[in-house]
């Protein structure tokens, strides 16, 4: 079989992969279009496998919720460049994910990588052919599905922060309010109880310090000093606890507050932010392929 230049337009319209890279696989499986799919999906794979170890900290937060605006999944998706996270390739597939993770209600990553997308791929399947054509690392890190009695605020700063609020009780413009709320100010816990006894603890062994060392506390007696210790402890809590937070519409009202005068009760959030805990290098990509590119160059004499 001779390799044409409209078998070359089928295989790229079959693979989305360029040109010279569909005419070689091609040549390589004596213009046999199956064979060369085939030959250019395990090359894809190995690919992936190579781009696996490199740090993926760019991307996108995606919200799907469902029709009755109970039920909702959150994903982060993640690219080695910003540029990547802004293409249409990408985003699409970021978006194909969060509805396979709410329309299969998968919990763990794992569930969401084996799950299948309409087309009939999985979507790790999907995520290693668009890491060949692409040439960056994707990865899928982060899922989760939030479940609302009464009801579920969504909300996504740009592509970069998502936040949703499940609501036992309260009106949908508070729930979504609450979730702009949960975006802007990060809260890491609903209320003091779930704080970890060690995390208080650690806080309010280092406010004894400091009061002890403060020379306006000098000659102050313990009980006074106590007070201005759990003083600050309760104040460090209001600050990492939703119900605490000073609510950012109206900074004089506390969310707690907020949420007795509507009559409502707030069950659960869930805030991703893209990159969130990844340990990046130092320099950037661009860098990194500008080394390359000058180094192949000084090369050639």
């Amino acid at each position: 079989m001779s390799v044409t230049a409209e078998t070359v337009k089928q295989l790229r319209e079959r693979t989305g992969a360029g040109m010279m890279e569909c005419k070689r696989a091609l040549v390589e499986t004596g213009g046999n279009l199956d064979a060369a799919a085939e030959l250019m999906r395990k090359q894809g794979l190995a690919k992936a496998d190579k781009k696996a170890a490199r740090i993926a900290a760019e991307g996108m937060i995606v919200i799907e919720k469902s029709a009755d605006g109970r039920s909702a999944a959150m994903v982060e998706v993640n690219c080695e460049t910003d540029f990547v996270a802004r293409e249409q390739d990408f985003g699409g597939f970021a978006a194909d994910v969060a509805r396979v993770a709410l329309a299969a209600r998968v919990t763990s990553v794992e569930a969401l990588l084996a799950a299948k997308l309409p087309a009939g791929e999985t979507v790790d399947e999907r995520r290693r052919a668009l890491i060949a054509k692409i040439g960056e690392n994707i990865s899928v890190r982060r899922v989760v599905r939030v479940e609302a009695k009464g009801q579920l605020g969504a909300y996504i700063h740009g592509t970069r922060i998502g936040a949703l609020v499940s609501l036992d009780a309260g009106e949908a413009g508070l729930a979504r309010d609450l979730a702009m709320h949960v975006a802007a100010s990060n809260p890491k816990y609903l209320s003091v109880a779930q704080v970890p006894a060690d995390e208080i603890a650690k806080e309010r062994e280092i406010f004894i310090g400091q009061a002890k060392s403060d020379p306006k506390n000098q000659g102050k007696p313990d009980n006074i000093l106590a007070q201005i210790v759990e003083g600050k402890v309760r104040k460090a809590l209001a600050e990492i606890t939703l119900l605490g937070q000073p609510f950012v519409r109206d900074d004089k009202v506390s969310v707690e507050k907020l949420l007795a005068g509507a009559n409502a009760k707030l069950a659960a959030f869930e805030r991703y932010e893209v990159g969130a805990g990844i340990e990046k290098k130092q320099g950037d990509f661009a860098a990194e392929v500008m080394a390359q590119v000058k180094g192949a160059a000084g090369g050639k004499h």
